[in-house]
């Protein structure tokens, strides 16, 4: 019989990265729960490294990538930490102070010529200690009709991300929009300011340790209090 604490590993992935342990359904401690879910242990799991060869054109690909990168003076082992492929997707995690060099490999490169960056989105892993913050940018070559992720893990206490924009600039808002909300700061960036949020507001709202808070709501002449007001089974 299985160990039910161990993880079973999805179809395809040779590794996982165990990055902390979820206890509970619903987040609720101490006798709070009256889900019967309250016993629940469960592993927060993410794929781990994946090793050679990837399949399909990711290895064509990666060659030429480590061949750009090695021409620039930057040896792919120093650049890349890990290549994770994972349900027919393949993702580069960079180290964030090689990530302007890496990406303009994957844009100049005749053999990659990804030359449109959808844009970078905020991930934030309260358990995975020294790479709390994540950033995702997702790429596409138009010539070779081809997807590439990149992800970039930095600190909670040094959430700093070298900007891209000169490289791709349509990642201009996209940076401010995850600086916004998530609080990771883009060097270099040439205006790195909020643009959802007021620009006096407190903290970074989609950061899994930002309070709920908010305003009273008024309906009806009745008035229901913000969520960090209400009834509270902790």
């Amino acid at each position: 019989m299985s160990d039910p604490s161990v993880p079973a590993v999805p179809e395809g992935v040779r590794e996982l990265d165990i990055i902390g342990v979820r206890n509970g359904a619903f987040g609720v401690a101490g006798s709070g729960d009256t889900s019967g879910f309250g016993g629940l242990v469960e592993p927060i799991v993410m794929p781990g490294p994946t090793a050679r060869p990837f399949g399909g054109w990711f290895d064509e690909a990666t060659d030429e990538l480590e061949l750009a990168l090695a021409d620039a003076g930057l040896p792919a082992t120093e650049a890349i930490e890990k290549v994770v492929v994972y349900r027919d997707e393949i993702t580069y995690h960079v180290r964030r102070e090689h990530l302007v060099a890496f990406v303009t490999a994957l844009r100049d490169e005749p053999a990659l010529r990804f030359e449109f960056c959808s844009g970078v989105s905020g991930v934030h892993y309260p358990h995975e200690t020294g790479r709390e913050l994540h950033a995702v940018y997702h790429f596409l070559s138009i010539t070779h009709n081809r997807r590439v992720r990149v992800e970039v893990s930095v600190p909670d206490d040094d959430a700093r991300i070298p900007s891209i924009v000169a490289v791709y600039p349509t990642n201009d808002w996209h940076e401010r929009e995850t600086w916004d909300f998530f609080g990771i700061e883009f060097e270099g960036h040439p205006a790195l300011t909020r643009i959802m949020m007021p620009d006096d507001w407190p903290g970074h709202p989609q950061r899994k340790d930002y309070p709920l808070g908010g305003i009273p709501v008024e309906y009806k002449g009745g008035t229901i209090p913000p969520p960090d007001q209400r009834r509270s089974y902790n």
